[in-house]
């Protein structure tokens, strides 16, 4: 015996406006995560940028210390002292910045990335001088 028609439709699949209120519910939901998670991973990628500085500046210490002293004249010469095995860089893909004798260190080296944007002096930038938390709080 034939099922009856009336049966057939009511056994099809969801509907299109079914499909694209789930589709717009996933979507929200996801955009919620991610405005969540957002911040944590800029807070993350910035504390890398610091662990970086300070990385960096224990390598200058360990080199002014087989040096009577003496700054390197680039962070390459650490690698070339074998102090580094490579010279790191910032989680955005670009050089740290470093002067011997610092600046803002002036026993050391002043160590800075320029940031998200890549451009050197301005509020994104992570200098090693300064505490982790006073930077990276966005």
């Amino acid at each position: 015996m034939r099922p009856s028609s009336k049966r057939r439709i009511t056994q099809r699949g969801m509907t299109l406006v079914e499909i694209m209120v789930v589709v717009a519910i996933i979507g929200t939901v996801m955009a919620a995560v991610a405005l969540g998670a957002l911040p944590a991973l800029n807070r993350a990628t910035c504390k890398t940028a610091w662990t970086g500085t300070q990385t960096l500046a224990q390598a200058v210490e360990v080199y002014k210390t087989e040096n009577n002293g003496d700054c390197p004249k680039s962070l390459d010469d650490l690698a070339q002292m074998k102090i580094v095995k490579k010279i790191p860089i910032d989680p955005w893909g670009q050089p740290f910045n470093f002067k011997c004798p610092g600046d803002k260190d002036e026993d050391g080296a002043d160590i800075w990335s320029k940031g998200k944007n890549k451009q050197d002096g301005d509020d994104d930038d992570v200098r090693g001088w300064m505490k982790m938390d006073e930077q990276c709080k966005k």
